[in-house]
């Protein structure tokens, strides 16, 4: 797809009451995506269609369904936009908080990246962190829970 649609694209969901806008062209699928909230960002996040007969067959549904995950118990800070999660400023250097670790409103928990910008996520409530949900590096959704902290 070409880079000046996609940016013609993004401009458009930015400047519109459109939260999310798919487009699948050929083989190609995009997805942006505003998130709402404190500070106003829009992803793109492209997706890869599959080929031949694989995209043509369905998926087999699954003989049990899996339980749904349970809510985490305590206050959480959950993600205010749509990225990839990192429990540290760079590989190799520690994690802004662990388990157990006591944090004040304000202090960093983690960054999310969204289209190459790094977006510090602060503590909304000060505690200690109970829980971590999210593993290093795994991708997030906008509102998805990150860390319990009581």
């Amino acid at each position: 797809m070409d880079l000046r649609k996609l940016k013609k694209l993004i401009d458009l969901v930015s400047d519109s009451d459109v939260s999310e806008l798919e487009i699948t062209e050929g083989e190609d699928k995009v997805r942006i995506a505003k998130a709402t909230g404190p500070a106003q960002t829009v992803a793109y996040i492209p997706e890869v269609a599959a080929a031949g007969a694989a995209a043509a067959a369905p998926a087999p549904a699954p003989a049990v369904a899996a339980p749904a995950p349970a809510e985490p118990q305590g206050h959480t800070t959950n993600a205010p936009m749509v990225g990839t999660f990192y429990r540290a400023p760079n590989p190799g250097a520690t994690p802004f908080v662990d388990v157990g670790q006591s944090v004040r409103e304000g202090d960093p928990l983690c960054i999310i990246e969204a289209m190459k910008l790094l977006n510090e996520i602060e503590a909304d409530k000060s505690g200690v962190v109970r829980e971590i949900l999210v593993e290093n590096g795994e991708p997030v959704e906008y509102g998805q829970p990150l860390f319990v902290i009581e």
